[in-house]
């Protein structure tokens, strides 16, 4: 004959021990949420600088939207893909073929179809373009260029110095340096806006160009052979700051004009690369006023 207790069972109180209940009967896991369970992205948005999906992607580069990298999922290569590769290959996006898992981690659950870019701010513009504002601004065209910064907050504390002092352009490298992002933008505190921003392949072979042009490439280095307010900043101007750890490149430094130092008396014996950038735009600006007075 089945016995039966006459113990009542304790009611859940405020949900608690129902949890720990529920708890238990998962073998001690907590379970998610049904809705988070049936729809991975829920509660999950995409960082700002991250465009998933083929027609998304696809538009953005006709569009001609600033994008630093592109990843596409080893395998897919036909269709619309084969459309992404034309156009990206077009504009000299730099285009990366990964496995799909490292997609989905950034892409968090939603559906990305195998393609995701890293985009900017702001769009890029191209070297010719600033060129050509400065010459009708009837203004000797100043230059920053920046040799494989790597830093965020650098690139957006030189852009609002750059903004403040009248640099017509600012030029990066395509590989091994910051691009724009969300971050330089929030530092550049809006400065991203008003200074065009060119990325551009070897650099070496960019300066020698400009040199050709009629530009002064002027260098800032410890080991500099004169102090930066001896130097004759006007002009047709690039002035070059290297990385936060490394400096200037070799292959760099042999296409300077000239190498600048700033005299340091502290126990210190360098610069932050914004820091030391942000001196020599100021000191370029000086010059130039009291050329133009």
């Amino acid at each position: 004959m089945r016995e039966f207790s006459d113990k009542k069972k304790k009611p859940f109180r405020n949900g608690k021990n129902r949890q720990e209940h529920a708890e238990k009967r998962e073998g001690g896991k907590r379970r998610e949420p049904r809705e988070r369970r049936d729809n991975p992205a829920v509660e999950r948005e995409l960082p700002e600088d991250v465009l998933i999906g083929r027609n998304a992607v696809t538009e953005a580069l006709r569009a001609g939207r600033g994008i630093n990298k592109l990843l596409l999922a080893e395998g897919d290569k036909e269709g619309s893909v084969s459309e992404i590769v034309a156009l990206a290959k077009e504009r000299g996006i730099v285009t990366q073929f990964v496995e799909r898992s490292k997609i989905e981690a950034v892409a968090g659950g939603l559906r990305h179809q195998g393609v995701l870019a890293y985009v900017a701010p702001v769009a890029y513009a191209e070297l010719e373009d600033i060129l050509k504002a400065a010459a009708e601004k009837g203004e000797a065209p100043f230059l920053l260029l920046l040799d494989e910064l790597e830093d965020p907050h650098n690139l957006g504390a030189l852009l609002r110095t750059a903004d403040a002092t009248g640099v017509h352009g600012v030029l990066i490298p395509k590989r091994r340096s910051v691009p724009l992002t969300a971050t330089v933008a929030k530092t550049s505190a809006g400065a991203i806006e008003y200074v065009p921003v060119a990325r551009i392949g070897n650099i070496a072979q960019t300066l020698k160009k400009l040199k050709e042009q009629g530009f002064w490439v002027a260098g800032a280095d410890m080991d500099g052979s004169q102090n930066y307010y001896e130097a004759d900043l006007t002009g047709p101007l690039v002035l070059v700051v290297g990385s936060e750890g490394r400096g200037m490149s070799r292959l760099t430094k042999e296409q300077c004009d000239f190498i600048v130092q700033m005299p340091m008396v502290g126990k210190i014996n360098s610069l932050n690369a914004s820091v030391a950038g942000s001196i020599l735009m100021y000191e370029s600006m000086r010059q130039r006023l009291l050329k133009k007075g």
